[in-house]
Parts: structure tokens; C-alpha cells; sequence
């Protein structure tokens, strides 16, 4: 294959210039502003053409916002999930922020024939349905849709699912205690009405996380879906390549994807890798 030397050089340039702008990210703090592209294109030595696509990128990447007739920002920091395989367990090391829950909708309602099949019950069997917006230092970050067996959790308070670890109180008030996960995570889009509540552009990107939870007993507990948004969220994979001498302690916090609390899975959580994107959404 023969290779455009154009093409390459005209990429390799922008990538140059990504690197200088991140240089100037890194070294900045959320909110504060980097300088204006005709100064970036004479201090760089490169068209306005190059420099913006560089800066087009990282706006997309989440890494800075452009603010008509201000100029451009670093933008928020994002919360940081870190996956950490090993041979006995898969932890989910807690992330950073204050997180807290807005409830959105709570009913009780038949699972009908896919949550049903999910949770491995009738469809005529009945759930506790549960929206609530997810939110970080009390900026809006995922919206969940929780699905519980209402034969295994007889009732769930608003104060359950607004404060506090919701595995706590399963355990705690309704002597179900979680074991086990799968998930998967892939890409997707916001609608209009997911984007009004998640403060973000219509279309933006975001990550869809779906879950079953199993209890000690191997009952499911829950069947979850959460929209996070792209701009705001990334994951990054910590692998264990060898035996090491002594595990970390535990962290403080929310899981991202799952509710607040320390979840450990006695064998390795399965994660879809289709689309999944790991490091800057």
C-alpha cells in the first residue's frame, strides 16, 4: 500500500499541534482559559485550518470548551472509572466526586416479557420500576433505570435510592446481599430528552451500561441500565499482568455504572469490548 505523503504529513502535523494544545491543558486548571487560535497559529507556526481541527478534537474529546465570543476553556474534569482485572476478582475501584440521586419516576409494575426474561421471571410478575438522575458534585452524570424483583425487596424508600449505598440497604433492611455482576458497556447517542436532563447537546455521546446482579443465593437482584455521558466519563483498564505482593486498600465513593458501595465479584465480571472506548470518551 502506497501512502499519501501529503495525507500523512498534514496528520502528523495535527497531531503535533494536539499535543502542544494538551500541553496547554495539562498544565491549566477547569475553567481556565488557553490562548486564542491566532495566537496558538503564530506561537505553533501552522494554518488555521490545522489548528482548529486539533482544537475540534479535543472539544469533541471533552477536553475543551469553546464559549462563542469568550474564547476557549479547559472544561470539567472527568470522573474516572478504572477496571482492574486479576485472577481471583474483579474490583471496581470507586471514583471520584460527591455523588447523589434525583428520582425521576417510582412505580410498581409487571416486568413484562424482556425485563422478565432478564430477571428470569414471569412477565406478569411484578417489579420495582426506578429512574433517577445521577448526579457528581451536583452536576448531572448518568441517568439510571433500575428493575427489582418485588417478591425478593417488598418496597423500596425514597430515601433507599437517594442517599446512601443501595446495596447497604438491601442488605440491611431486606436481607438480600449482592454477589455477582455481569456487564457491558458500548457507545451510543443522547435523545433530545435524555440531553435536557443530562445538560448536554443532543446527540452527544455517551456510554450505555447494562447489568444483572445476582445474590449470594444466585437470585437476580436487578436488572440496570444507565446512560452516562461521553463527555464527562471515561474508563480506564488497569490489567494485572503478574502476582503481586499484597492488594491495595479499598476506595471511597460510587462506582460509576454501579450503585454506590463496595462491589467485589467473586469470579471475573464479563465487559462487552464492542465499541467500548477506554480512555477519554
Amino acid at each position: 500500500m502506497e501512502i499519501d505523503a501529503a495525507a500523512s504529513g498534514a496528520v502528523l502535523k495535527r497531531e503535533r499541534v494536539r499535543d502542544a494544545i494538551l500541553e496547554l491543558v495539562e498544565e491549566r486548571r477547569p475553567g481556565d482559559a488557553i490562548p486564542s487560535e491566532r495566537t496558538l497559529c503564530a506561537e505553533l507556526g501552522v494554518s488555521r485550518p490545522t489548528l482548529r481541527a486539533a482544537v475540534d478534537e479535543l472539544v469533541v474529546a471533552g477536553l475543551l470548551v469553546r464559549e462563542h465570543g469568550r474564547g476557549m476553556f479547559v472544561a470539567a474534569e472527568k470522573i474516572t472509572q478504572e477496571l482492574v482485572s486479576d485472577r481471583r476478582a474483579f474490583s471496581l475501584p470507586q471514583a471520584a466526586g460527591a455523588w447523589t440521586s434525583s428520582l425521576l419516576e417510582v412505580r410498581t409494575l409487571p416486568a413484562g416479557a424482556r425485563v422478565g426474561r432478564k430477571l428470569r421471571m414471569s412477565p406478569a410478575a411484578r417489579i420495582h420500576y426506578v429512574a433517577r438522575l445521577r448526579l457528581v458534585d451536583g452536576a448531572p452524570m448518568a441517568i439510571e433505570y433500575l428493575h427489582v424483583p418485588a417478591d425478593l425487596v417488598s418496597d423500596l424508600t425514597s430515601e433507599e435510592l437517594e442517599q446512601g449505598d443501595l446495596y447497604a440497604h438491601l442488605a440491611e433492611r431486606h436481607d438480600v446481599r449482592v454477589s455477582e455482576a455481569v456487564q457491558s458497556i458500548e457507545p451510543t447517542v443522547v435523545t433530545r430528552a435524555e440531553a435536557d436532563l443530562l445538560d448536554v447537546p443532543e446527540l452527544s455521546p455517551a456510554l450505555l451500561f447494562e447489568r444483572l446482579t445476582t445474590d449470594t443465593l444466585g437470585r437476580p437482584v436487578e436488572y440496570v441500565h444507565s446512560l452516562y455521558r461521553g463527555d464527562r466519563y471515561r474508563i480506564v483498564s488497569r490489567l494485572t499482568l503478574g502476582p503481586r505482593d499484597q492488594a491495595p486498600p479499598p476506595g471511597q465513593g460510587h462506582h460509576p455504572g454501579i450503585p454506590p458501595g463496595d462491589f467485589t465479584t467473586k469470579d471475573p465480571v464479563t465487559l462487552s469490548t464492542r465499541g467500548v472506548v477506554q480512555d477519554g470518551m
